[in-house]
């Protein structure tokens, strides 16, 4: 077994994390922060999301519902709520938390991911992702229970909840709400 160095830095790019990056942050506390060419491709990609929603534009999930929903329009007014409101009606697993290292792994995941620059993300969301490890706050995660066929969804929604002050999180392991975590 390969032990890291607790200062290994790791660069998200959304492009090229291995295993052992990951297993560096999630078991060994190395620290991870957003590198610039990803900030770049998330916020122009976020750019053409502002646009179309400022140029009034169907944008499925943003103006839009989701699902059997999709032909539903959102007024720009009220898509913040909807976002709100997808993330909580997602968090609905059951059971004990998943472990920390897990929970760390699945932050670098979805900071990871998200940093591609695909899904018109907001560069603060990773980085807030990335705060939550530096930080030692872990998002309580519900072993049991999900949602939709790739069977991720209410784990990550446990997972964003305390983004928007919501849920639960473990910090210097103490459980504490979402609120007093963020």
């Amino acid at each position: 077994m390969t032990t890291h160095v607790l200062s290994e830095q790791v660069n998200v790019t959304g492009l090229d994390l291995t295993l052992e990056q990951v297993d560096a942050v999630a078991r060994d506390g190395a620290v991870a922060q957003l590198a610039d060419d990803a900030r770049r491709r998330m916020q122009a990609s976020r750019d053409v999301v502002e646009e179309l929603v400022a140029d009034d534009a169907t944008v499925y999930g943003v103006t839009t519902g989701f699902g059997h929903l999709a032909g539903t329009s959102v007024p720009s007014d009220e898509a913040r709520q909807l976002q709100h409101n997808l993330l909580v009606s997602h968090a609905v697993g059951v059971g004990p938390a998943l472990d920390r290292a897990t929970v760390r792994a699945m932050l670098l995941l979805r900071a990871n991911t998200l940093a591609r620059g695909q899904s018109g993300c907001r560069p603060l969301i990773v980085e807030r992702l990335l705060d939550f490890l530096r930080l030692g706050i872990h998002p309580r995660v519900p072993e049991q229970g999900s949602v939709g066929a790739s069977g991720d969804l209410a784990p990550l929604a446990h997972l964003a909840l305390p983004l928007i002050g919501r849920g639960q999180a473990e910090v210097d392991g103490e459980t504490v709400s979402g609120a007093e975590a963020s």
